[in-house]
């Protein structure tokens, strides 16, 4: 799995992340300069969508794809933690859901 974007009208299309992890859940930030999204180990099959796995909380500058995207956390969580739009509106910060261990 990886996140692609394109423009409202499908054309356009690009890919934003390629590495060797299961992306999910891209998020922008309010002001569009940040992507975030949940990134799940590769041994995660790709047709699943599990709710209890370590993953990774990561960023992107949106105008920067050749950039390593930065992680920002391991939580233990999956579908679900970041399902909805979480940004602040200054863009500043984003929350999320982590399952303790």
């Amino acid at each position: 799995m990886q996140i692609w974007r394109m423009k409202a009208d499908g054309s356009n299309l690009e890919q934003i992340t390629s590495d060797r992890y299961n992306d999910w859940f891209p998020h922008p930030s309010p002001d569009g300069k940040w992507l975030v999204f949940l990134s799940y180990p590769s041994h995660v099959d790709a047709q699943d969508h599990p709710h209890y796995k370590r993953v990774m909380l990561r960023m992107l500058p949106v105008n920067d794809l050749s950039r390593e995207p930065e992680v920002l956390t391991y939580i233990y969580g999956g579908q679900g933690r970041t399902n909805v739009p979480s940004w602040s509106s200054d863009s500043r910060k984003v929350a999320f859901v982590s399952y303790s261990f």
